[in-house]
């Protein structure tokens, strides 16, 4: 059998995949939330993606999407890296959405699309990861994080003492799976 080739959708996945399958148990309602949902995703990571250019470019926005002119702004105003990839083990890495430590501050930056209320725990999980990453003691450090979102800046003092709690909980943790790969 010679199969047909499909070069225009490698690398891609379709709505109604096979390999995500619960589709098949929809109704039309449940379709077209899911079709929303999904859209509504894609737009964020082109948000992101135009976010990382301008700020990569230090092409500074206009007001006429505050929150992502916003983020922007800021995020060139305070000569932050993009999409930094941070590492502490193959069980626990992320990519800070922009971030910054200078003279003893340590600023992480998370631009949030969707309408779901943001937390800060991710942006001090980041921190924790950062921490341990280069060897940094949260309590010798000031820490700000911000959420950007729905036209609104969210300002955060890092708390050393959480960041101390999820750095110690990432150690356990890591080790924890560690040994669970050795012994499977």
């Amino acid at each position: 059998m010679n199969f047909n080739s499909h070069s225009a959708i490698a690398g891609k996945h379709a709505f109604l995949s096979p390999s995500n399958y619960h589709w098949v148990n929809y109704n039309d309602q449940k379709l077209e939330a899911r079709y929303h949902s999904a859209r509504a995703a894609a737009k964020g990571t082109a948000l992101h993606d135009l976010a990382h250019n301008a700020i990569t470019l230090g092409v500074k926005l206009s007001k006429a999407d505050p929150t992502l002119s916003m983020y922007v702004n800021d995020a060139i105003n305070y000569k932050m890296t993009v999409e930094q990839p941070l590492f502490y083990s193959d069980n626990c890495f992320g990519h800070a959405d922009t971030i910054s430590f200078r003279r003893g501050v340590l600023r992480i930056h998370d631009l949030k699309t969707g309408i779901t209320p943001a937390s800060v725990h991710q942006i001090e999980v980041y921190a924790a990861i950062f921490c341990l990453e280069y060897g940094i003691d949260p309590y010798s450090i000031k820490m700000e994080f911000r959420i950007y979102q729905s036209g609104t800046v969210h300002k955060y003092e890092g708390d050393p003492e959480v960041v101390e709690k999820i750095m110690d909980r990432i150690v356990d943790f890591d080790n924890q799976l560690e040994q669970m790969k050795e012994d499977y």
